[in-house]
């Protein structure tokens, strides 16, 4: 197994930073990030605001940390139900073929007709616009991807001797799938999840700028670049964090899902 490179270091150190922000945030923060202060609104950086204060006052650092928490469980709820209903599927169609496979796959190839923005435009007309609406559209729209991914690493493991010994002595498919081919197929199914996981950080953050994710006043980072519009001219800085979270916190995962492909990668390692 090769090392993980200084990139997927890079990205690990970053995502770790932003775990480490969520989990601070959960007992301490500097400030309320969602009292507002209307005599301290729209102040620079400064030795008591780090990162100023946005047009009502509340610490912009503060929200960044609080908004740290929303976008990770957004990222977990999102990729777990992605990979709840996305690996088995895919792993189903790579052990039984024939027409469950054709079902199956395209199954999969329609859903990748309703992106995760169309999902939740509709599931907020019918539920509501809400954190929870947005964590189910992105989980919904990243079946296809598991799916995908996991019955490629099925056909695969299937080819092995030790699945046809299995076959051979009656051993019940459910088994196999889950003794055999599963631990084999972890390794690019965690890879597929880092991914995922920084583009559900994306989808959230879009969705809750166009006002379909998470309400106000809960410190978003998507919900606080829309807010910033309105004092772009006069407080620039108010855009500029939010969307620096966003994109370290997206190139982090990024980085380290390109790192744990070459340490987990099988081909990549024999090169």
């Amino acid at each position: 197994m090769r090392r993980l490179p200084v990139s997927g270091w890079i990205g690990a150190v970053i995502v770790a930073v932003t775990v480490l922000f969520a989990l601070v945030s959960l007992v301490w923060t500097p400030y309320d990030p969602v009292h507002a202060m209307p005599a301290d609104r729209l102040l620079g950086s400064s030795a008591e605001h780090l990162m100023g204060t946005d047009r009502y006052g509340r610490d912009v650092f503060s929200r960044i940390m609080a908004g740290a928490q929303i976008t990770l469980f957004v990222g977990l709820v999102a990729v777990g139900i992605s990979a709840l209903f996305g690996v088995p599927l895919g792993i189903a169609a790579g052990m039984r073929r024939g027409w469950a496979e054709t079902c199956i796959m395209r199954g999969m190839d329609l859903m990748l007709a309703f992106p995760a923005l169309l999902l939740a435009i509709v599931a907020g007309a019918a539920f509501g616009a809400s954190t929870l609406t947005a964590m189910v559209a992105i989980g919904i729209a990243g079946i296809p991807g598991f799916a995908r991914v996991a019955r490629a690493g099925t056909l695969q493991i299937m080819t092995q001797d030790f699945i046809a010994s299995a076959r051979v002595s009656r051993v019940p498919e459910l088994v196999i799938a889950g003794r055999h081919v599963l631990p084999n197929i972890a390794g690019v199914i965690i890879v597929q999840a880092s991914v995922a996981f920084a583009l559900a950080i994306l989808a959230e953050a879009a969705l809750s700028f166009l006002g379909l994710g998470t309400s106000p006043p809960d410190p978003s980072w998507g919900r606080m670049l829309q807010s910033a519009q309105a004092s772009l001219g006069s407080a620039p800085q108010l855009a500029l964090w939010p969307g620096l979270a966003i994109a370290l916190t997206v190139l982090g995962f990024n980085l380290l899902g390109d790192g744990l492909r070459d340490v987990l990668d099988p081909s990549r390692s024999r090169r």
